[in-house]
């Protein structure tokens, strides 16, 4: 009990979106009434057919505005117990604002979209309202973005050159993001109200069901004995974790309050401890199916099918986690550390009996969606088959309350990533509006001459700097209408220019100077959190270099092009795992033996080449690796028969006195 509260003070320090009350008593229960609703609005909608897309926009941005402002007080000092008289207002208003358009859309269908007094009034009353409980929920960043691009659309004929434009009158702003489909009610609420919140509901069942446990369990199991076993308990689990938990801090907060105190035990110090568990639980939002939510964003962008997307993303997770698992490697060898005791592991076939049959609705999801369902109906089934399966085992099963709980818990859970969907309308309709995403994509073009390596450095830079401050999937939204454009006019494919900033709004979180996930992981280890996120970034620098292996060999997301498993294919998994081993590697200073700086840059140079496709520099750099490789192998020799001969001069020395 002790440790899960210490959990939730965690996520509450460092992600804002679960920093609400407590509530009991009459508030507390009308609280619980409206959250379980919320849920069993989705199921129900899930399954026997969703509402007109405004209609269902409108009903979830209700619940979740009214929630907000019921759970989440206005400031620190505010009432933490129950919602004031001002919360209850605001609760009030929020339910008039998008149940006006819920009930009077028919209307202005009929008045041929032509908008009067009343829409005006209620459009910016919403507006306002979904700055205050997007300020509440998340934080105040995405609000000032969001007023920013707001202030732009009115003020625009202000500015000199291509960035202005004529302006637009207050009026024409809140009928573009009130009653048009790309403002508000736009594609990111509209996931938010189908895909995104049934797989948060998803994630909420499986979690009270003690799959996260079973993932802890499998992981110290499988791991656990190797060398360095703490910290690849930490990869493998974060990992799995990350197939159901969108948040890197969540998962930090879950996975990392076991792993870091047995990595500290084991040897490792402080701040290493928290970053490999940062890093794996960043690498988390990467891996298929949740993919921090954003994923089911990228299928109305980009009209690709998410199985598709799922299917790009495997081989980029693939090297990610790779890639931190030759740091802990190394360093372990390094180190001379060792694994935990098989004796002190749990037993993988006990486990497996215990929570196995947890993975079943797993299973079914990845199935539903390979075999083209959509995500709407793979995750009202995963639910489905999560509740079955609990009854399997008596330790799993789900009696109602607990039911009645994560339906609670899940519709709480989808507040901060719903609103942020909901005030990153304004962005975009601020963007169709005015086209000032196509005029900043031209002048990214422009600022690096046409050159690839230059727009895809400009590229990272403006998705990390938006995730610092931003949700994953926001970050990704606002980064995607900027920043993706240009790339694919350079020619990039649209799903690895929308890879491409995904990936890296994902890194933020282990990016400083704002890496949220570094930090959690620092309060874990007792450790300063500059100190664990600039460790973060070093254990993940090879991770930073992945995105640009993929544009340059699109081959490697194997949902881009008519087929996917050739020969072809497989000699880009193979260079690209070399290259990001070789990488790794040169970073680390260490190999067989230490490496010098001759040899680190060599190995740095060799896994850039394998970057640029081409049988050329594959054979090229892989033969110079072999070479290296071999005369590493020497050095240890040497090295070793050093050792060696110096203890038998040792032993002599002694045996002559």
């Amino acid at each position: 009990m002790e440790k899960k509260n210490n959990e939730e003070e965690l996520i509450k320090k460092f992600d804002s979106s679960t920093r609400y009350r407590k509530l009991t008593g009459v508030s507390g229960l009308i609280v619980t009434l409206i959250a379980i609703s919320f849920s069993l609005f989705h199921l129900y909608t899930a399954q026997f057919g969703l509402l007109m897309q405004v209609k269902q926009r409108s009903v979830h941005l209700a619940f979740l505005m009214v929630l907000i402002f019921l759970l989440y007080p206005a400031l620190k000092k505010s009432n933490q117990v129950r919602p004031t008289v001002v919360d209850w207002i605001g609760a009030i208003m929020s339910l008039a604002a998008a149940g006006y358009l819920l009930f009077g859309y028919d209307a202005l269908q009929l008045r041929a979209g032509v908008p009067i007094i009343t829409d005006y009034i209620f459009g910016a009353l919403c507006i306002l309202l979904i700055f205050e409980t997007t300020r509440r929920a998340i934080g105040y960043e995405l609000p000032i973005l969001g007023l920013v691009f707001i202030l732009y659309g009115y003020f625009g004929y202000l500015l000199p050159g291509s960035l202005g434009h004529s302006g637009y009158s207050i009026e024409r702003i809140i009928e573009h993001l009130y009653l048009s489909s790309e403002g508000i009610f736009g594609i990111a609420l509209g996931v938010s109200s189908t895909y995104i919140f049934l797989f948060i509901l998803f994630g909420a069942i499986l979690g009270k069901t003690g799959l996260s446990q079973f993932i802890n369990d499998f992981s110290m199991g499988i791991a656990g004995h190797k060398p360095g076993g703490p910290a690849k308990i930490a990869i493998l689990g974060s990992s799995l974790m990350g197939t159901i938990n969108g948040s890197a801090v969540a998962n930090v907060a879950s996975t990392g309050a076991f792993t870091i105190p047995l990595m500290k035990e084991k040897g490792y110090k402080p701040h290493f401890a928290a970053s490999v568990e940062a890093v794996s639980s960043t690498g988390g939002q990467l891996v298929p199916p949740v993919m921090g939510a954003a994923a089911f964003i990228m299928i109305e962008y980009t009209g690709i099918p998410y199985s598709q997307i799922m299917l790009a993303a495997l081989v980029p997770a693939l090297l990610f986690y790779l890639a931190l698992w030759f740091v802990v490697e190394n360093e372990s060898r390094k180190l001379g550390l060792k694994g935990v005791p098989k004796e002190e592991l749990p037993n993988i076939r006990k486990t497996m009996r215990a929570r196995g049959h947890l993975l079943i609705s797993i299973v079914v999801i990845f199935y539903l969606l390979i075999d083209g369902y959509t995500p709407l109906f793979a995750a009202f089934w995963g639910i489905v088959t999560t509740i079955l399966a609990s009854f399997l085992r008596k330790e799993t099963r789900l009696s109602l309350k607990d039911f009645l709980n994560t339906l609670e818990n899940g519709a709480k859970g989808a507040l901060g990533i719903g609103i942020a969907c909901a005030l990153v309308g304004f962005i975009v309709g601020i963007t169709s509006l005015t086209s000032i995403g196509l005029t900043l994509g031209n002048q990214l073009i422009s600022f690096a001459n046409g050159n690839l390596v230059i727009t895809l450095f400009l590229t990272m830079v403006i998705s990390i700097i938006l995730g610092m401050g931003l949700p994953t999937t926001a970050a990704y939204i606002v980064a995607a209408v900027i920043a993706t454009p240009p790339l694919i006019q350079l020619g990039v494919p649209v799903l690895a220019a929308h890879m491409f900033v995904f990936y890296y709004a994902c890194l933020s979180n282990i990016t400083p100077p704002v890496a949220l996930a570094a930090y959690t992981g620092a309060a874990i280890a007792g450790e300063r959190p500059n100190k664990v996120g600039w460790t973060s970034f070093r254990l993940a620098l090879s991770g930073y270099i992945i995105p640009f292996m993929f544009v340059y060999s699109p081959i490697l997301l194997l949902g881009v092009g008519d087929e996917v498993f050739t020969l072809q294919t497989v000699i880009a998994i193979v260079t690209a795992i070399l290259g990001v081993y070789v990488l790794t590697t040169s970073l680390q200073g260490f190999w067989v033996v230490k490496l010098n700086m001759v040899e680190s840059t060599l190995l740095f140079v060799m896994a850039i080449i394998l970057i640029n496709p081409g049988w050329i520099t594959d054979t090229v750099g892989t033969i110079v690796i072999l070479c290296m490789y071999i005369m590493q192998r020497r050095k240890g020799r040497n090295t070793e028969r050093s050792i060696i001969n110096e203890k038998d001069r040792n032993q002599q020395a002694f045996k002559s006195l």
